[in-house]
C-alpha cells in the first residue's frame, strides 16, 4: 500500500466519525521522512484548505522548525484524528480509536525514526500516560522501537505569548534544540524491512 491508496481509504469514515467535518485532512510531507509531527485534529483552516497545521498555529510550527534549520518539505505531518470536530473540540476516545488503523498505517509506511507528538492528546496517546504536556515535553519516550519527543502544541504557544526564560516558548526552543541533536545523530534509515502478518499485529 502507498499514501495515496491509504488516503483514498481515509475517506471512507467510519460511523464513529460522522459528527465530525466531512473534509479529510490527512498529512503532508515527506514520504520517507525521518521525524513525523502528530497533532490531535485539524482546526477551521485546515479543514477548508484540507492541508495539516496551516493556520496561526501551523505558521507559528513553520517559523519553530526553521529557526532549527528544519523544512516542513522534509517532515511528515498529520495529526491523530483526520477530520475537524465541532468546534474544535479535543476528539474523543471513540474518535481517536476509530482513526487509530489510518495513523499506524501512515506509521507503518513512513518508517519515522523519531515521533514528535503535538500537545497533550497525542503525547498521551503514545506514551499511555496522563501526565500533561508540562511534565513530559523535551524527555524521550520510546514506542515500539521509535523515539517519541512530546512537545508543545503551536497553539498553546500562541495562547502563552512570553518569550521570557523558563517560559513556554523558551522552552520550546530548548526542547527544538535536542531533538535536531538527536536527529542529527541517528544513522541513515535503511531498506524497508518486510514485517509478516503476526509481527504487525504485535506491534500495532
Amino acid at each position: 500500500m502507498t499514501l495515496d491508496e491509504l488516503e483514498r481509504q481515509a475517506l471512507e469514515r467510519p460511523a464513529a466519525l460522522h459528527e465530525l467535518s466531512s473534509r479529510l485532512v490527512f498529512g503532508e510531507g515527506h514520504p520517507d521522512a525521518r521525524l513525523m509531527l502528530i497533532g490531535e485534529a485539524p482546526g477551521e483552516e485546515e479543514d477548508q484548505s484540507g492541508r495539516p497545521f496551516v493556520g496561526r498555529a501551523g505558521q507559528l510550527l513553520d517559523r519553530v522548525l526553521a529557526s532549527v534549520g528544519l523544512d516542513r518539505d522534509d517532515l511528515y505531518i498529520t495529526n491523530m484524528v483526520k477530520y475537524r470536530p465541532p468546534g474544535n473540540r479535543n476528539p474523543r476516545p471513540e474518535e481517536i480509536a476509530a482513526s487509530e488503523p489510518v495513523l499506524l498505517a501512515q506509521i507503518r509506511l513512513i518508517r519515522p525514526q523519531i515521533i514528535g507528538t503535538l500537545g497533550n492528546v497525542p503525547s498521551q496517546h503514545f506514551l499511555g500516560s496522563k501526565d500533561g504536556i508540562t511534565r513530559t515535553h523535551g524527555q524521550w519516550f520510546d514506542w515500539h522501537g521509535i523515539r517519541v519527543f512530546p512537545l508543545f502544541h503551536p497553539a498553546y504557544l500562541l495562547r502563552n505569548p512570553s518569550r521570557e526564560r523558563g517560559g513556554p516558548k523558551w522552552q520550546t526552543w530548548q526542547d527544538m534544540q535536542e531533538l535536531v541533536r538527536v536527529l542529527d545523530s541517528l544513522p541513515p534509515k535503511g531498506p524497508v524491512a518486510p514485517i509478516d502478518t503476526a509481527q504487525q499485529e504485535g506491534l500495532f
